[in-house]
Order: structure tokens, then sequence, then C-alpha cells
């Protein structure tokens, strides 16, 4: 009798146990897309022997408890950090932080964590009082480099690293500053039941090249400040998951938004809606060496379509909302000289996109964006410049265009429940 009623004893305890857990809900706040970093964006084996390496991220949505994903995504070897440490900025951009807000991350109860070589790593739940739209800096202890550096080259924020083991130093004042991020994919932060993430899956254009540095005015940050304006929004995140030069079909800068879709779109905490923008750097590449031959060119229209068919697919599947955007016009680009051919290409993914039972939504970027007189170009007011990139005011009008409404909508009929 005695045993019997000691077995459950166990198992409420472990039922009780496993339910704390699961009323916990996790939503991303921020998150980067990871790349196997270009040698000249990557840091000198020597900057990070004995290295401290604070970073700087602005986060979407708040809460009173985060935990941060660590990524060795692209390493060929498993990577040691010996601390990990989350503060206050004391401002802003400055490596100084809070002195009374430092916390020292955990994993799996240890202060020290090595991370698999291909893989993401979990920090344990660490309470912390974080404001939405607020900076958390992120500071990490590495005792030896890598042979192969996973990061974020495109972080339009500034970063610093010193030698020693600084990681709760108030202030790094003889630091090297670096404008990218290095091992760090993500922030999650506990919420309420109906908290979600909106994804915005894109190249350079979402990655904010032509943004300003420090100044988070990228369109997804635009979209997430709308957001968090008035209570009927503030519980969604926006998670940015573009890369500069990243392609629909071919890998580039970054692997191939197909192949990277399930890790940076699909795994992402609490995700409920992506936003799609991407397929103009498979336009451009394919007659960037010389005008190709319309098969080649019916081809690929063809084939970015189906991409995005696949997308669509494996989004719903796990209750994901898929909002395309129509590709922005880039006549007059100097990296990609393009032609009436590329044009055409992207009248055809356009209309593709616009049309009716293909996406759950659309967001028209080239009708917002195109210059009324020449409707191949960007607008002069939104240029930044090359006719390829959209400038601040640009990436503030396609912030301000996302409706709203969007997001009220219930996940496809045909996806698992939601939320």
């Amino acid at each position: 009798m005695r045993r019997e009623f000691s077995l459950k004893v166990v198992l409420l305890l472990l039922a009780t146990a496993g339910t704390g857990n699961a009323q916990t809900r996790w939503v991303g706040s921020w998150a980067a897309a990871q790349q196997l970093v270009e040698p000249h964006n990557s840091l000198p084996d020597d900057d990070l022997r004995d290295a401290t390496l604070r970073q700087v991220v602005h986060l979407s949505t708040g809460g009173t408890e985060l935990r941060v994903r660590l990524s060795n995504g692209f390493g060929s070897a498993p990577l040691h950090f010996t601390a990990v440490h989350i503060a206050k900025p004391a401002a802003s951009p400055s490596a100084k932080i809070e002195p009374a807000s430092d916390r020292a991350l955990t994993f799996s109860g240890s202060l020290e964590v090595t991370v698999p070589a291909g893989a993401d790593y979990l920090s344990d739940p660490v309470a912390f009082s974080a404001a939405a739209l607020s900076d958390l800096t992120i500071t990490l202890r590495i005792d030896q480099p890598p042979a192969r550096q996973t990061g974020h080259p495109g972080a339009r924020a500034t970063s610093y690293v010193v030698h020693g083991d600084l990681a709760s130093a108030a202030d790094l004042p003889n630091a090297k500053k670096v404008e990218h991020w290095y091992f760090v994919s993500g922030v999650d932060v506990s919420a309420a039941p109906a908290a979600a993430a909106v994804v915005t899956l894109g190249d350079s254009i979402t990655d904010g090249r032509g943004a300003t540095v420090d100044a988070n005015n990228r369109w997804p940050d635009v979209l997430a400040r709308r957001l968090q304006a008035g209570p009927a929004n503030a519980k969604l995140a926006v998670l940015n998951q573009g890369i500069g030069g990243n392609r629909l079909l071919l890998d580039g800068l970054g692997p191939n938004a197909l192949a990277r879709f399930d890790h940076d779109v699909l795994a992402q905490a609490g995700v409920r809606f992506v936003i799609v923008l991407e397929g103009i750097n498979d336009m451009g590449m394919l007659a960037r060496a010389g005008e190709a031959a319309a098969g080649d060119h019916e081809a690929l229209v063809r084939r970015i379509q189906a991409a995005y068919e696949q997308m669509v697919a494996r989004a719903h599947t796990h209750g994901i909302r898929v909002i395309g955007a129509t590709i922005l016009p880039f006549v007059g680009s100097e990296f990609y000289h393009p032609g009436p051919s590329n044009e055409a290409d992207r009248q055809a993914v356009n209309q593709w996109i616009r049309a009716p039972g293909h996406f759950d939504a659309v967001i028209d970027f080239d009708q917002l964006m195109r210059d009324p007189a020449h409707p191949d170009r960007l607008l002069p007011a939104f240029d930044s410049g090359d006719h390829l990139h959209p400038s601040p005011d640009g990436y503030a009008a396609m912030g301000e265009a996302v409706p709203l409404s969007l997001f009220n909508s219930p996940a496809p009929s045909a996806a698992l429940p939601w939320p």
C-alpha cells in the first residue's frame, strides 16, 4: 500500500512539473538569419582568442522572462562559450551596460556551454524584465576561435570585441567595433497565449541594405513599432529573417530560401505569419553576366512560382498564414543591369503573386515603391541611390504600408488550429 501511495506521489509530481513547463509559451522577439560569414566580414582569429564579444539586439515584444539562442549552425567543430551574459544597455550605440541588470545565462544549469557543429542551443529561461522595442545586450565569452564563423553580416548594429574575461564589465572602452552579429540567432520571451510572431523572410531589402546603422529603421522594424503602438496588436512580434544577396533557388550569401525555410520560419517560437519577399536576386543573377535565352527566363519564372508554392504548402502544414509581397522594380541597377527580359520576368512573377488562390494575402510593395512615370524603376524619393535598395524613407513607406488587418485573420483552414 505504501509503495502504491509513493508511486502515485511520484507520478503526480512528474505530471505537475510537466504541466508547469507546458504553461510557458515562448514567442520569438528578435531573430537574425544565420550564414557562413564570408572572409571579409569574419573576425580575425586573434580577435576571438580569449575574447569578449558584446552585441546589441532590438526586441520587438517584451516579457518578464527570456531565453537566448546561440548558433554554431555553419561551424565545422564544437564551439565553446565560457560565459554568456545579458543586460540592459546604458547608452546607445555603446558597449556600456546597466551593471544592476547584468544576468549570467545558464545552459542545463551550467554557466558554460559547448554548441555542437551545425547546431543551435537555447539558454535556460531567465527572469528579466524587457520592454517592447527595447535593446538587449548579449555578451559572449569565447576562449578559442572557431574555424568557421556563423553569424549575420548585415546586422547594421555595432558590436564590440575585446580580449579578456569581461562578460559582466560595465563598459568595454577600448573595444574593436564591427557592424556584424556573430553566434546569436534569436531571443524568445515568455508571452500570453494569444501572442504570435510574424516572420519576414527575404533578401537585402528585408535585411535593410541602405538603412541606418544602429537606427533600427528597416521596414520590419517600422512594422514592429506599428504593431506595438496599440493594444490590439501588441501581442505580435516581428522576426527579421532577411539575408543580403539571398536567393530562392540557389545558394549565394546564405543558403537558398527554400533550404533555410524550416529553420528560419517553421522552427521560430510562436510563428503564425510569414511575409515572403524573395526573388529579385534570382532574376538579377540570371542575366547579370549577359542576356540569357528566352527559355531560361521562362523556366526561372516557373521555378520561382513553384518555390512559392512549396513555402505555402509547408507553412500551412504548421498552421502558418503566408503573405506574399510583390517584387520591387530594379531597372537602373548598376549591379544587375536589368533589361526588358528581366522586367518581363518580374511582371510575370508579380502577376502570379497577386492572383487569387496562391498566397493567403498579398502586400503590393511594387505598386507602392515604383515611379508612376517609370514603373520599372523605384520612385526617386524611395531610392537609396543604387536603384535596387530603398532608402530609409522607402523602408518607412514599406513598413507603414503593411495592412495590420492581415494579422487578424485565422490560420489557413486546412492547417493546425490557431493560436
